[in-house]
C-alpha cells in the first residue's frame, strides 16, 4: 500500500517490472486507448514485452502499479546517455483505462520524480503527449511539466496525423 497526495492509504502499490510481468503489460497495451494515447502500435507481441523487460541497462527504470496480483499501470523512464545529457531522462507511461482517474498515474509519476530529484541526480525530465489527451496534460502539468513546444503531424494514429507537444519539468541543484 502507498499513500496517496491526502495521505490516506492507496489501494496501489508500485514495484520494478519483473521478467513474469510480461503477459500482463502486453494484455495492457493491447487496449485501444492506451496504444491510441501512446506510440505504442496495436496487438502488441508478448515476445516484445519479454524483450523489453529482459534489458538490465543501468540507464533504464521500469515499474508496474499494482491492484493487488493484478498491474494496472506502467512507467518506464529512460536516462540519456550522450554524456553531456546524463542530466536528462524521458518516460513514457500507461494506465489500464478502468483504472483512470483514481491515481495510478499520480502514483507512477511520483515514483519516477522522486527517483529523479532525489536518487539519480536528473535535473531534467521530457515527454511528449498528443494534444488532445487532456486527462494525460492535467496530470503531466500537475506534478510541474510546463509544455515547451507543438510538434505538427508527430505520429499517424488510426489513419490520421496528430500534434503532439512536447513538455519537461525541470528542478535546480547540483549536477
Amino acid at each position: 500500500m502507498s499513500e496517496n497526495e491526502s495521505g490516506k492509504s492507496s489501494q496501489f502499490s508500485v514495484r520494478h517490472s519483473l521478467p513474469s510481468d510480461a503477459a500482463q503489460l502486453n494484455h495492457l497495451y493491447a487496449q485501444t486507448q492506451l496504444y491510441s494515447d501512446t506510440l505504442q502500435l496495436p496487438l502488441p507481441t508478448l515476445a516484445r514485452w519479454e524483450e523489453r523487460l529482459a534489458d538490465t541497462s543501468p540507464s533504464l527504470f521500469s515499474y508496474v502499479a499494482c491492484d493487488g496480483d493484478r498491474i494496472v499501470g506502467q512507467i518506464t523512464l529512460r536516462i540519456e546517455p550522450n554524456l553531456r545529457r546524463r542530466h536528462v531522462a524521458s518516460f513514457g507511461m500507461g494506465v489500464d483505462a478502468s483504472y483512470h482517474g483514481q491515481g495510478v498515474g499520480s502514483l507512477l509519476l511520483k515514483t519516477i520524480t522522486d527517483l529523479c530529484d532525489n536518487w539519480i541526480n536528473v535535473r531534467r525530465i521530457e515527454l511528449t503527449v498528443f494534444v488532445d489527451n487532456q486527462a494525460a496534460l492535467a496530470l503531466y502539468q500537475k506534478f510541474g511539466f510546463e509544455i515547451e513546444g507543438t510538434s505538427p503531424c508527430f505520429a499517424v494514429r488510426d489513419g490520421k496525423l496528430v500534434d503532439a507537444h512536447h513538455m519537461g519539468r525541470v528542478t535546480t541543484g547540483a549536477v
